[in-house]
């Protein structure tokens, strides 16, 4: 899918900037409409994901155009590289895109069913596709993991004690 590939693109430049490598597309009238990717160690904010920062263009691009938010949005297709996080994938159905097509799988904050199946709570339907080009989404993950994180917190884990007699 050629969407994918522009989104991996935009993963790869969350990768060179330091923060979790994924990208994010809003497609309207099969046009790209908002491009993202996450914020988070920039910002200093964990809410700024790649699909909430869409969100915010999305809505500047309806002001701009004086067009009915909620008229766009279910006409939106979302293009993101990592299934959407429970919090993401929420904001998602608020707005009632029309599509969240996605690269990987998210094990440990999935809000498409990985984890948590965030349908369930709004009843709506989306279409929802998965693994597309999961394999380069999840390598990308794989290698930023291997680094080490430089604005992530310090564990709060006791370093283990010397015992004294």
């Amino acid at each position: 899918m050629e969407w994918m590939d522009f989104a991996l693109e935009k993963a790869k430049e969350s990768f060179k900037a330091g923060e979790v490598p994924v990208g994010c597309l809003f497609i309207y009238e099969n046009e790209i409409i908002a491009t993202c990717n996450n914020t988070v160690n920039e910002t200093r904010n964990a809410t700024r994901h790649a699909e909430l920062n869409c969100i915010d263009k999305v809505l500047k691009f309806c002001d701009e155009r004086q067009l009915n938010y909620k008229l766009v949005f279910s006409n939106i297709d979302v293009i993101v590289t990592v299934e959407p996080c429970i919090m993401c994938a929420a904001a998602l159905y608020e707005l009632k895109v029309r599509s969240i097509i996605f690269g990987c799988a998210n094990d440990r904050f999935g809000g498409c069913s990985s984890v948590f199946n965030v349908e369930k709570i709004y009843g709506s339907e989306i279409k929802i596709i998965g693994n597309v080009k999961g394999d380069e989404a999840m390598q990308l993950l794989k290698d930023f993991y291997k680094g080490e994180n430089p604005n992530a917190p310090e564990s709060k884990v006791k370093k283990s004690r010397k015992k004294t007699n």
